[in-house]
């Protein structure tokens, strides 16, 4: 199967929504329930708390009697209101990251709060095309408070005037309606993406060439087998190589194999493949924090080599990802965002499992 395919449809009565490329799965999303943490993306108006010593940040209340961590502390006080959005995933136990950088995201714009500036995403060439949207938005901005701007996303070049238009007033018509919304206790003013609205938000840049919105979708795509495929801690790569997951309590350890072949070029081969498979295996395993990876064995003037390999493969993982480089051990470390919940976990809880 060629091509790029949205796939949405059920499991287990959860809709879920599946990014399909050339017959791989490149990313999954699910409907958040009752129980989840709060999804990124999510809009509360929240309390400020006593900043933190030694942690650079400073907790913020949140509804249901949940706590938000916020790095940023500067010209805050106790007691003060703030309008805060979900940055990350909360792991068991631990506060929500937080931003008090809002983003109004929709298919095909994002209203911008504190961030003025008018802007075409730079995916759309055609000058005519650039020139019509920047005169629409123009148009449909016109009399917005001078604090907000505005990003025409790259599917607004598909799309038609009048649809376009309109999503920019609804995202426009949410933002001022949030942003004038300070007063009061600890509230959800704005959910976080469903599976739908995450698949159009996040994946449709560039359009897919298919989107399939039915029962049965999965089954036709062979969805469900590729989310065994990754729960799987072995990752087959190229000539009988091979990379083992293992998620722990403090880290993600990955281990790379060779197979067969122990030579030098088979070690160097086999560690390029693992770094180019590992950012969409983390993204899919809904795995973040510290990722350790022991490399197989190759001489130390091919690690340059492989630096490159790295950098390149996490430059458009999705997740910001620091790249710590190599341990005094001949390990490689790196850190990514936790952005979601573990799909393993997900799992779980769409079983009904009790979580971990």
């Amino acid at each position: 199967m060629k091509g790029r395919v949205i796939a949405l449809d059920e499991i287990a009565g959860r809709r879920v929504a599946a990014l399909i490329a050339d017959g791989r799965l490149e990313d999954i999303a699910f409907d958040p329930v009752e129980g989840d943490p709060p999804v990124p993306g999510a809009i509360f108006r929240a309390v400020v708390g006593r900043p933190v010593k030694g942690q650079g940040g400073v907790f913020v209340k949140l509804p249901g009697g949940k706590s938000g961590f916020l790095r940023q502390v500067s010209r805050l006080s106790p007691g003060q209101r703030v309008l805060v959005q979900v940055s990350g995933h909360a792991e068991p136990g631990k506060a929500v990251p937080v931003t008090l950088r809002l983003l109004f995201k929709s298919r095909y714009c994002i209203v911008t709060p504190d961030a003025p500036g008018l802007n075409v995403s730079r995916r759309i060439r055609d000058e005519d095309m650039r020139a019509d949207l920047t005169d629409l938005a123009k148009t449909a901005m016109e009399g917005a408070d001078a604090t907000l701007g505005l990003i025409v996303r790259s599917a607004a070049e598909a799309a038609g005037e009048d649809e376009v238009a309109d999503d920019i007033l609804r995202m426009r018509g949410l933002a001022e309606a949030v942003l004038a919304d300070l007063d009061g206790d600890p509230e959800l003013l704005v959910d976080g993406p469903d599976a739908e609205e995450f698949a159009w938000t996040e994946w449709a840049d560039p359009a897919p060439d298919e989107t399939a919105e039915r029962p049965g979708a999965f089954a036709e795509f062979g969805v469900r087998e590729l989310i065994d495929a990754a729960l799987d801690p072995v990752v087959p790569l190229p000539a009988g190589a091979s990379m083992v997951i293992e998620p722990t309590r403090a880290l993600v350890a990955v281990d790379v194999n060779t197979g067969a072949d122990t030579t030098p070029a088979a070690g160097l081969k086999a560690n390029i493949a693992a770094a180019r498979e590992l950012p969409r295996q983390l993204r899919l395993r809904g795995l973040g924090g510290q990722v350790v990876i022991d490399f197989a064995p190759m001489p130390k003037k091919d690690r340059a080599v492989l630096d490159q390999a790295m950098k390149a493969a996490f430059r458009t993982a999705g997740a910001e990802t620091s790249l710590a480089g190599w341990t005094p051990l001949g390990n490689y470390e790196l850190q990514r965002k936790r952005d979601r919940m573990p799909l393993a976990e997900t799992l779980r809880r769409n079983r009904g499992e009790a979580p971990r």
